[in-house]
């Protein structure tokens, strides 16, 4: 082929390559690179929300920010729900796949139910779970009374640690089959020869567990627990939903921090201060996945 006529297709395929992609390029810059640089940019000034009017103010806000006690307490709060409800995700989720892994009557059913908690809705499963943990009607502290266990109503949602606690039981509840789902997809694909070679070598079910099923679920755990690290860590309308952040601040994130100071308190400015901290909180953790990611496709 003539190197001219070669040169000018190489041109037109990149220009077909480049009005091919975009469309995806500007969604992309519509959707995540505007607001980014908007909330960076919005960080650096003192803005009302009602008008967005405001004033340059520099790195002030994050000076602030820094030395605001109720980011720290949000903070903690952020991370005691994450580990928490991350936590019970992993170990109800291995377990629950564990046992939909087995021969069983109804596995196939078992397995579509399981899936219930993750696709429901967020509003609707906390309408339900605010109903059970009423302290007038609730069906939790009724139980309670009549089996002996308590004399009074517990307040679930009103008083801490019982505010916190439910706040991950529901979180677990709603996020773990996510976990069951990518740890039975990897159960399937495990080998049965190396069950076969623990048993000959007299291993039990719990040194199989532990010497064979757990090592094989060593990656898929990692992937896991970076990915609902990250969307916990960031949950808003669950928590916001079920406490408001209450009682007072002790149940209050990062996520419902930032509404407060845009909506509330209408300091926009700010609230885009502590959106940028939070970000750069969750870049950490995608940085990790990618790294992690990246390692496993070249092995």
């Amino acid at each position: 082929m003539n190197p001219a006529r070669r040169t000018r297709l190489e041109r037109e395929y990149a220009l077909l390559g480049a009005i091919l992609i975009a469309p995806t390029v500007l969604i992309f810059c519509a959707v995540i690179v505007y607001p980014l640089v908007s909330a960076i940019y919005l960080s650096l000034f003192q803005v009302f929300t009602p008008t967005l009017e405001g004033s340059w103010v520099g790195l002030s806000n994050y000076r602030e920010l820094l030395g605001k006690e109720e980011f720290w307490t949000s903070l903690l709060n952020n991370i005691i729900w994450t580990v928490g409800t991350l936590s019970l995700q992993i170990i109800f989720g291995v377990a629950m796949a564990l046992i939909l892994h087995q021969n069983m009557w109804f596995r196939s059913l078992a397995r579509s139910l399981i899936l219930f908690p993750y696709f429901v809705s967020t509003v609707v499963a906390v309408l339900v779970w605010k109903w059970l943990f009423n302290d007038l009607y609730g069906i939790m502290n009724h139980l309670l009374i009549v089996s002996g266990l308590t004399d009074f109503p517990i307040d679930y949602l009103g008083t801490m640690p019982n505010a916190m606690i439910s706040v991950i039981l529901v979180g677990a509840w709603k996020y773990f089959p996510f976990v069951v789902i990518a740890v039975l997809a990897r159960l399937q694909t495990i080998p049965d020869a190396l069950y076969e070679a623990a048993r000959i070598d007299g291993a039990g079910p719990i040194s199989r567990f532990f010497d064979v099923t757990v090592p094989q679920l060593r990656e898929v755990l990692v992937v896991i627990i970076m990915l609902r690290a990250i969307w916990d860590f960031k949950e808003f309308d669950m928590i916001y939903l079920l406490t408001g952040g209450g009682p007072i601040t002790s149940t209050q994130t990062l996520p419902l921090l930032v509404y407060k100071e845009a909506f509330k308190l209408n300091q926009m400015g700010m609230a885009s201060t502590y959106a940028v901290a939070m970000m750069a909180i969750m870049l950490v953790f995608m940085i990790l996945y990618i790294r992690r990611t990246r390692s496993e496709e070249d092995t």
